[in-house]
């Protein structure tokens, strides 16, 4: 079995490490400095973090101004209060005037688990994706996690960085590198086309491999730049495997599926399956049972390949 690491853990680190490099970068929170990680850059650099309480809007209002005087913050709490508690100070102090602000947001999705339904951000990418100069990233692994990170920082322009809670599995090797609007090929196939972000990215390989036994050799490709997409991975996928499936750890609408969707009908339409969550919230239970509740698992991927593979 893959070693499993904490995405938290991995950001925390690496923004430790952009913090030494470079003196430019701010890093605030909104009193999860704990749960977010940040409390790594908070330790050292403690005049150059902010604590700012429970009070996300301020934090994205203050982050704005620091980007406009020159600095580089870099914003952190949980997914389900950044978008969505502070939408609207996001699109108006960030979005429109395209500020140079990084948010990363943990505890995205169902696998916050125990936390219940006030806390599971199944919203926040259909929200986040909504708003028009945001690039939104949305790792695999904790190697993916450090590169999109540092990537993050290098590059101009507002940012969205999804991780979960638990800690998962590598499916990368350590020479991976991250590329910004660029899918990663992770299983070569012609039967059909398996697309997943996140936490869906080691489950859409499990299911390959199961379905590769039935005699259905499945392509997958991990999305981890969720915005800008990779229209020509999508297009080529649908050309060359003539069915897709797609699987996220978020509601069907707004995600992952709905921007394949459209790529996929602009350009080569072919029979699709979204595996996401359907139009309901989850309740408090383990990550494993939300996602077997929810159909989130390897399992259902490899149920609705069957399917798409019918519809030929």
């Amino acid at each position: 079995m893959a070693e499993e690491i904490s995405l938290r853990d991995a950001y925390g680190k690496t923004l430790l490490q952009r913090g030494r490099e470079n003196r430019d970068i701010v890093v605030l929170d909104a009193d999860l400095s704990r749960s977010t990680m940040t409390y790594y850059f908070a330790k050292e650099f403690p005049d150059r973090f902010f604590d700012c309480g429970i009070a996300e809007q301020n934090m994205v209002s203050i982050a704005a101004g620091l980007a406009a005087s020159g600095k580089i913050p870099i914003a952190s709490t949980f997914a389900v209060f950044a978008p969505g508690r502070c939408f609207d100070q996001i699109r108006m102090s960030i979005a429109q005037p395209g500020r140079n602000v990084k948010i990363v947001a943990t505890h995205g999705g169902i696998t916050v688990g125990e936390d219940g339904t006030s806390h599971q951000a199944v919203e926040d990418l259909a929200l986040i994706c909504s708003l028009p100069g945001f690039t939104v990233i949305v790792p695999a692994d904790a190697i993916e996690t450090a590169q999109a990170v540092r990537v993050a920082a290098l590059s101009p322009g507002p940012f969205y960085i999804r991780l979960g809670r638990p800690k998962l599995p590598l499916v990368y090797s350590e020479d991976y590198r991250f590329s910004l609007g660029k899918a990663v090929t992770m299983g070569e196939g012609r039967g059909a086309t398996i697309i997943a972000i996140g936490v869906m990215v080691a489950a859409a390989i499990e299911a390959a491999e199961e379905l590769k036994t039935a005699g259905i050799d499945c392509r997958v490709l991990s999305m981890p730049t969720l915005k800008p997409i990779d229209e020509a991975a999508i297009i080529k996928a649908a050309v060359e495997t003539g069915a897709i499936v797609t699987a996220e750890e978020h509601l069907e609408h707004g995600g992952l599926g709905s921007r394949v969707a459209q790529v996929v009908a602009r350009n080569k339409p072919v029979p699709m399956e979204l595996v996401a969550i359907k139009d309901t919230y989850a309740k408090s239970g383990k990550p494993s049972e939300l996602l077997k509740k929810h159909g989130l698992t390897a399992k259902d991927i490899a149920q609705a390949v069957r399917k798409v593979v019918e519809r030929k």
